[in-house]
């Protein structure tokens, strides 16, 4: 058994544990609210442009002159995965399980002889990912020293996505995120964005137009020239900012429940001290009698 002195080491090594996990809990609580306020602000545009996109798609999907980026090529044999992870741990199951719905999606896009080429945007996600997958990896992006994401991270994704799709190298573009719904709850999701129309959810219903028609100037073909890079940036940062509120989300449930764990390990670690400190107690008054009744 331990002596009294490695149990108060012990003791004092878990209160240090338990501080960090607290200060660190009370910082994610407090980026949270900013992050939550970010994404939220975010999705209603993305959401908006998407429906006009999808308005405009309707008159265009099967005109011969229709942009790529809408439309596509007609093929799906090479696919890109951009996977998007948080830079950092101390986030619970958070990276683990975008990374979990990633790796379900290159089994069955394999399974049906697809090839697959994985954009890793976190480094979290590269370093579970390269185990099995690094010659599928063609690149790593990396926000560890950005401190607010903003359009321009997203951009520049969003235009490399973009030249390789337009440039013939892959057929569709997927974005695997998680989902902001509340604070102990972020779902893993897989989006299609290139091209456009596979995006588009046949069933969703658009918006009430009440009996309203638009018209368009100069014509559709212009108007999604100039749009569809523009709601491929809105798309990624939208998801860029969902996973900022994810991640700090479950940091803050995640060192919560470590700050609980460290503080039930001190009420254990310091009961089996009181008990072995009484029974040194115990021992010395037995040696004391013994030997007085000696005498």
């Amino acid at each position: 058994m331990p002596s009294l002195k490695e149990f108060r080491n012990r003791i004092d090594s878990v209160k240090s544990t338990q501080k960090i996990t607290k200060a660190k809990q009370m910082v994610a609580a407090a980026k949270l609210r900013k992050a939550q306020e970010a994404a939220e602000a975010a999705r209603p545009y993305a959401q908006r442009i998407a429906a006009v996109v999808a308005n405009l798609s309707a008159s265009m999907a099967d005109n011969p002159g229709a942009p790529k980026l809408l439309v596509g090529s007609g093929k799906d044999d090479v696919q890109l995965l951009i996977v998007a992870t948080a830079d950092r741990g101390l986030c619970g199951a958070f990276n683990t399980n975008i990374v979990r719905k990633a790796r379900e999606e290159i089994v069955r896009l394999e399974r049906d002889g697809k090839t697959v080429k994985i954009l890793c945007v976190g480094r979290k996600g590269y370093d579970q990912l390269k185990t099995l997958y690094k010659d599928r990896i063609i690149d790593v992006v990396s926000f560890r020293e950005v401190r607010q994401i903003t359009s321009h991270e997203a951009s520049e994704i969003a235009e490399r996505a973009r030249a390789m799709f337009e440039g013939g190298e892959v057929d569709i573009v997927k974005l695997i995120y998680s989902e902001f719904r509340n604070v102990i709850s972020q779902v893993p999701t897989v989006q299609t964005l290139l091209p456009a129309a596979a995006s588009i959810d046949p069933e969703a219903k658009g918006p009430d137009l009440k009996g309203a028609a638009y018209e368009y100037e100069p014509n559709e073909e212009e108007i999604l020239a100039a749009l569809l890079p523009r709601n491929l940036t809105s798309q990624v940062f939208n998801a860029l900012l969902q996973n900022v509120a994810g991640e700090q989300g479950a940091s803050m449930t995640a060192m919560d429940n470590a700050t609980r764990n460290a503080g039930d390990m001190i009420n254990r670690l310091t009961l089996e001290y009181n008990r072995k400190r009484q029974a040194n107690i115990t021992k010395e008054l037995i040696e004391i009698i013994s030997g007085a009744e000696a005498l």
